[in-house]
């Protein structure tokens, strides 16, 4: 995890002080295409990167709205994945939209475009390994780890699809997500499946193989020039 630190004081949600018993973690995405963290943290510590909009949620209202979560995780300026804490973790953020903000840690993962493969494997990694920093902070498990549209299904939080409308794109929902944090806990790593294609692309891939365009192997590695002349010239000969 690449975890950073930078509160949003002027935020009235940090203001106003309150705190909280943490009994849970909540996952929330952005529901923005743009994995930029300078886009919702700030001023730039010269990692982030310049916000020129300055629309970042540093400020008392946000957007216009009462809002506040205690870390982001997106792209840095250079392009790596970070982790920034924004609220103390104990501090009751308005992230949920119900009473999941008396008991619950919220973060957002910020969203690309949610066709990324890449991108979408180190937010995962970085939000299980936040997951699992937290669990061991606060004594949890990773039963206690649920995302905003559980929230709203237990009645706890307000009526929004996130991360459910992205991690299935890739393969995951949360019971996964859970039993990675849990494979943290117990000291085992979590890596990013290059065996399986992604979701977007099992059908193209499968129908690929068959036709013995590809051997079916490394779905997720970039293809060199030599592999590629090799597909063209298969190509070619099933003309024949």
């Amino acid at each position: 995890m690449n975890l950073h630190k930078l509160l949003l004081t002027k935020n009235a949600c940090y203001k106003a002080g309150r705190t909280i018993t943490v009994k849970g973690i909540m996952v929330h995405s952005t529901g923005a295409n743009n994995p930029n963290l300078r886009r919702y943290v700030g001023p730039d510590d010269g990692l982030l990167g310049h916000n020129p909009n300055n629309n970042h949620w540093n400020q008392s209202r946000p957007d216009g709205q009462q809002k506040c979560v205690h870390a982001f995780i997106g792209k840095l300026a250079d392009g790596s994945i970070a982790t920034y804490q924004t609220l103390p973790w104990d501090m009751r953020g308005w992230h949920a939209g119900g009473a999941a903000n008396d008991t619950h840690i919220g973060f957002e993962i910020c969203e690309d475009g949610l066709t990324d493969r890449a991108y979408f494997d180190k937010v995962y990694i970085e939000a299980a390994e936040l997951c699992a920093y937290l669990c061991k902070e606060f004594r949890l498990t990773e039963k206690n780890i649920i995302c905003h549209s559980e929230g709203a299904r237990q009645g706890i939080a307000s009526n929004h699809a996130d991360v459910m409308h992205w991690f299935p794109k890739h393969g995951k929902n949360m019971d996964v997500f859970r039993a990675d944090v849990k494979k943290l806990l117990g000291g085992a790593n979590v890596a990013a499946d290059k065996n399986a294609p992604s979701v977007w692309a099992k059908d193209a891939w499968t129908w690929a193989k068959k036709e013995g365009y590809l051997d079916g192997t490394r779905p997720k590695d970039n293809i060199t020039r030599e592999e590629f002349a090799v597909v063209l010239k298969r190509l070619e000969e099933k003309k024949k």
